[in-house]
């Protein structure tokens, strides 16, 4: 029995009935409709290169000739090693339209995973990013049969196993001029439940799992996002996120669907100066970026005189009450629009300009993100768009929207999805987005998808009044202290991540111990201007993280969040670290998650000590 049920809004069923079958499709319908309207921007020797449909599309044919020159028969998997960077794009697309399904492949997955990645998956070519990449595959090749070719997008093919970009590209170009109707051959066979993509979880504990899906959920995806009316052909997406994530997908295939122009930079640092340049109407971000922008902006005026500070609060607050009221439907008064007015001009569109001073919204996915933040983007004039999905149900099954969005949820569901929750909270979902199943994992499947198509996901929720659903907690991730209370990690880690600006991280744990205690890292960047304001200028992070001064910085914020807590949620103790959670070390997703038991069991005599 499942205690509540929500279905998406009703919209014109044709919307979602009569969407392109492939992605192949996708793709040849919006050359067709806006062949020389800007598809993609990238950065090439420190200039933006802009490509248009057609020119997208003449480059992702040519490309999926050279595969089929290369002997990729419809249906087998091709893999992509890759950052995000256009190249992965044309790659992607041109995967699809040989009628093969691609496997991703973060470019931080370490060599053994790697190998079992493309080993599970049968993949049979693999697109390597750099020299890096190609290491790992060299490592295990002797157990990688089935890969027959690498291709290498930057640096020198070494061998014949490996051959260069432009080779294949020079085989496409050579292969459609002997039959050139070679690619629109296989995009004639692909059929709507055909594999589409391998997706494996990045995982927070154990193996990743393959996510089978399918063209038909992808596009599903896209055309349910455009039904609901946020974005526009006249829009600009800014992209960096790993593409490899389902939430990055997505962003691929909305601009097929919508016609949009997209901007492709993966890298994280250049994601502020980036903005400023290519000013974006809209861009997809997670949790862990918003709250380091937000941690920046108020580190940096918590540093300016008093005035500046006191001017700064009022805007703000200023802001916040505009957007209350017009989220409430309701008219501003003359008197708050004259206040506004000042308040936008002398601070809010000066900060609104480090955006690039165009972004109409942003939106979240990927881990919750802590209501403060989002109030305090919306008080800019930038509201945040919280979602929820899983790789699981190809990204986005639910979304606040631009006319309706509540705090601390991810909004309603969207068209064609129901949710319901079990009666232990867990979330459930079922629609035309959900996976066909895990690679080769028949148990492992059937424990998650249920014969009705309902997907059990994991996560813990619950609905307000108003059918907005919060998430709580991953369910594995809650735990119960010795005294019998359940703690929800994620909830207090998000909340002090929203209080402290100085910190980078934080992993909570006190599951069967009679508290819960800490592990927490410094935010580089912040705690260096701090240290710099308070003659400790001179001290590396790991010194910072030990002196005095730093920690009664930490405790005093985690009093205040303790204040906020029940009691048997409350941090008693912690430790900080003398270096920051990363990727590489696999403390983080590369979406920027936490690992919680690679940090649990990385640090667990620091946790027993604080026990001791």
């Amino acid at each position: 029995m499942a205690a509540t049920f929500h279905s998406g809004e009703r919209i014109d069923p044709s919307i979602i009935e009569g969407r392109a079958p492939h992605i192949a499709r996708l793709l040849l319908d919006r050359v067709q409709a806006t062949p020389a309207a800007e598809a993609f921007r990238y950065r090439a020797d420190g200039d933006w290169i802009s490509l248009d449909w057609q020119q997208t599309a003449d480059a992702v044919e040519r490309l999926a000739a050279g595969l089929i020159a290369l002997g990729v028969r419809p249906g087998q998997r091709v893999a992509l090693a890759s950052g995000t960077r256009i190249e992965w794009i044309l790659a992607d697309l041109a995967i699809l339209m040989a009628g093969a399904a691609t496997t991703t492949v973060y470019p931080t997955t370490h060599a053994e995973e790697m190998a079992y990645i493309l080993a599970d998956s049968g993949s049979v070519v693999v697109f390597a990013e750099d020299h890096d990449q190609l290491a790992k595959l060299h490592l295990h090749r002797n157990s990688l049969p089935a890969v027959t070719t690498v291709i290498l997008l930057d640096g020198t093919a070494d061998g014949d196993w490996v051959i260069g970009l432009d080779e294949v590209r020079e085989l496409g170009a050579v292969l459609l001029r002997q039959r050139p109707g070679a690619v629109m051959e296989r995009v004639a066979g692909i059929q709507a439940q055909d594999l589409a993509t391998l997706i494996y979880t990045s995982g927070t504990t154990g193996r990743p799992k393959g996510v089978r899906l399918r063209h038909s959920a992808l596009t599903y995806e896209a055309a349910t996002v455009a039904a609901v009316g946020e974005l526009s052909a006249a829009d600009l997406q800014y992209l960096w996120l790993p593409l490899a994530h389902v939430f990055g997908n997505l962003l691929i295939m909305l601009p097929l669907q919508i016609g949009f122009a997209t901007a492709v930079d993966g890298s994280i640092e250049n994601i502020m100066p980036n903005l400023a340049v290519v000013r974006p109407t809209w861009m997809g971000a997670v949790p862990r970026i918003f709250e380091k922008v937000y941690a920046g902006v108020t580190g940096a005026i918590a540093a300016e005189g008093w005035a500046k500070r006191q001017l700064f609060g009022w805007a703000v607050r200023v802001g916040g009450h505009v957007a209350r009221v017009r989220r409430n439907g309701q008219d501003v008064s003359s008197v708050l629009a004259g206040q506004y007015a000042i308040a936008d001009r002398l601070v809010l569109s000066k900060v609104r300009a480090r955006f690039g001073g165009r972004l109409r919204f942003l939106s979240s996915g990927s881990a919750p993100l802590d209501p403060k933040i989002a109030e305090w983007f919306a008080a800019i004039g930038i509201p945040v768009l919280e979602g929820y999905g899983l790789t699981e149900t190809s990204a986005a099954s639910l979304c606040n929207r631009l006319d309706r969005y509540v705090f601390g949820t991810v909004g309603t569901p969207f068209p064609g999805t129901e949710v319901r929750l079990a009666e232990d909270g867990e979330i459930l979902l079922r629609g035309p987005g959900v996976m066909e199943g895990y690679h080769n994992q028949p148990e492992a499947t059937a424990a998650v998808l249920g014969p009705d198509g309902w997907l059990a996901t994991g996560d813990i929720g619950e609905f307000d009044e108003h059918g907005y659903l919060r998430i709580t907690d991953r369910k594995k991730d809650l735990f119960k202290t010795s005294g019998g209370k359940y703690v929800a990690p994620a909830a207090v880690e998000s909340a002090f991540r929203a209080l402290c600006p100085y910190i980078g991280n934080i992993a909570v744990f006190g599951a069967g111990r009679n508290y819960a205690t800490a592990l927490i890292t410094l935010d580089r960047d912040a705690i260096t201007r701090w240290a710099a304001e308070h003659e400790l200028a001179d001290r590396s992070y790991a010194e910072l993280a030990r002196q005095p001064e730093v920690r009664e910085l930490v405790q005093g914020y985690l009093d205040l969040l303790n204040e906020r807590l029940n009691r048997w949620e409350t941090v008693k103790r912690f430790v900080l670290l003398d270096r920051e959670f990363t990727i590489a070390d696999g403390e983080l997703t590369p979406s920027l998650k936490l690992r919680r038991r690679v940090v649990g069991e990385r640090h667990a005599e620091l946790i027993d000590a604080m026990y001791a």
